[in-house]
């Protein structure tokens, strides 16, 4: 017999396929559906504010995109996929965004219950960088390409974030000649970008604060990465990303 706890857990998967016909449009590649109840305000908080906030250039590089609010999501435990429970998981199992490839769409679910609308807004932006970073032209892998080799001749310390760190530290580690485009080299320079974007796009929606830390890059460093996707990927009139442009809006 089903206990409480599984009745109330959908899969991911379940949900975007039954969903994917309902959800609103936002724009020309966003949509939403929630599976609670949501005020205009909190609304505003998660989708039109965020979103606005996308640089279009970013825009045009993504698929159609479906957002799944949902009280919680949980990591699949081998025998069934990632799933939204109205239930708080354990933890270990807590999620806070789980993504399915649905008919031309990507489903993006993402809990909301016990979630800081900031840490909400970084989970969404990471999914995003992710899904640009995989459509990335040949032109963006390249002049990226280029300012990580440059970090690397310099032996500039720190990263973004803790995935690019890792394998920043398994590259100088295993390569001896770390500017070499090896697969160690490719995996850690698009993480970079991926932390690197989801930054950016953080950042244009939100005054956010930088932790300081024995991991984190020199800002000036930091600064270079962000004004290369600012003139790759502009942000939208009326947004600014560095502090000398908030001060001027």
């Amino acid at each position: 017999m089903a206990t409480e706890a599984e009745r109330s857990r959908t899969t991911v998967e379940e949900l975007a396929a039954r969903f994917r016909g309902e959800m609103i449009p936002l724009g020309s590649k966003f949509s939403y559906f929630t599976t609670l109840p949501m005020a205009e305000e909190d609304l505003r908080q998660y989708l039109n504010e965020p979103l606005a906030a996308i640089s279009p250039a970013v825009v045009a590089v993504l698929p159609r995109v479906g957002i799944l609010l949902a009280p919680y999501v949980e990591k699949g435990n081998g025998k069934s996929g990632d799933a939204v429970t109205f239930e708080r998981p354990a933890d270990a199992r807590q999620m806070g965004c789980a993504r399915r490839d649905v008919e031309g769409m990507t489903v993006l679910a993402l809990g909301v219950k016990d979630v800081e609308v900031a840490d909400y807004h970084y989970q969404l932006y990471s999914a995003l960088a992710t899904l640009v970073a995989e459509r990335w032209s040949a032109e963006v892998q390249e002049r990226f390409y280029r300012t990580i080799r440059e970090e690397l001749s310099a032996e500039v310390h720190g990263e973004v974030d803790d995935k690019s760190w890792h394998l920043k530290q398994a590259l100088v580690r295993r390569q001896t000649n770390v500017r070499k485009e090896t697969k160690l080299f490719r995996e850690y320079a698009r993480q970079a970008f991926e932390d690197t974007m989801t930054l950016y796009l953080h950042g244009t929606c939100c005054d956010i604060d930088i932790e300081t830390g024995p991991r984190q890059m020199p800002s000036r460093y930091l600064r270079r990465r962000l004004e290369l996707l600012m003139s790759l990927f502009p942000p939208p009139e009326g947004y600014a990303v560095l502090p000398e442009q908030l001060k001027g809006r």
